[in-house]
């Protein structure tokens, strides 16, 4: 199975730390966001890697290269300044990530201990799509969608029984037939895409309730930098290393 990292987010929230450096790059536990999910990938034998990027992308090709020092292959999908959106990045990126075969997508500016070799086994055929969900972080408490009984909904507005309001982790498994109305270089959203597929009940999920972090503002990057660095001071593995995934 390939995998897409997105990482040509502008990274406005987190100015002026991404002036200067795309925010992937940014680092955390003493190595940039995407290492991370790098050396997660290549533990799992996720080989394949296309990676998008805009602003200041030439430097995000400049620090990973091909990708061979984590024993990957590294391809990289170039955007225009301004990038073109999750979904319009993805469709962008389909010649390298194949018209056939399911495929990771992980946002580049999370961290996060889900087990990413499960990839390989989602989704079931029938569906478009399977969403990694997370409990509602204090910042973002109303969520974003609606899982039942391992299926994705849209409509979070009453909750019942076995129902949960989830936020999505920005982790998912996605069929290139889901981009297949978006043009190259198009910009699109993600959600829209989602939101359809849910419609004709072609979306699954699961609910993930280990360590995430979305990475979106200076504040969470300095506490998540100051929890890995006192658990590596401290001889304690990482959550990533207690479940043996880097």
């Amino acid at each position: 199975m390939k995998t897409m990292i997105l990482a040509a987010g502008r990274g406005e929230r987190m100015r002026p730390l991404t002036d200067r450096t795309p925010k992937p790059l940014l680092e955390v536990g003493g190595k940039p966001l995407i290492v991370w999910h790098l050396e997660r990938l290549a533990k799992a034998g996720l080989r394949e890697v296309v990676i998008n990027h805009a602003h200041l992308g030439a430097q995000i090709e400049a620090a990973l290269g091909d990708g061979a020092r984590w024993g990957l292959s590294i391809r990289f999908s170039p955007e225009p300044e301004g990038a073109l959106e999750a979904a319009g990045g993805i469709a962008n990126a389909l010649p390298l990530l194949g018209d056939d075969a399911p495929f990771l997508v992980v946002n580049g500016d999370i961290w996060c201990d889900w087990d990413v070799a499960q990839a390989v086994t989602l989704p079931p055929a029938k569906n478009l799509a399977h969403l990694v969900l997370v409990p509602n972080p204090p910042h973002h408490a109303r969520g974003d969608f609606l899982l039942a009984d391992g299926e994705v909904r849209a409509d979070i507005q009453s909750p019942a029984g076995n129902e949960q309001v989830c936020t999505f982790s920005g982790i998912g498994i996605y069929r290139p037939q889901l981009f297949a109305d978006i043009r190259r270089g198009q910009p699109a959203k993600l959600a829209p895409l989602l939101r359809a597929a849910m419609e004709a009940g072609r979306v699954s999920g699961e609910l993930h309730c280990g360590r995430w972090v979305d990475v979106g503002t200076p504040q969470r990057l300095a506490e998540l930098d100051a929890e890995l660095r006192s658990l590596s001071h401290e001889g304690i593995p990482s959550p990533m290393q207690e479940h043996g995934d880097i």
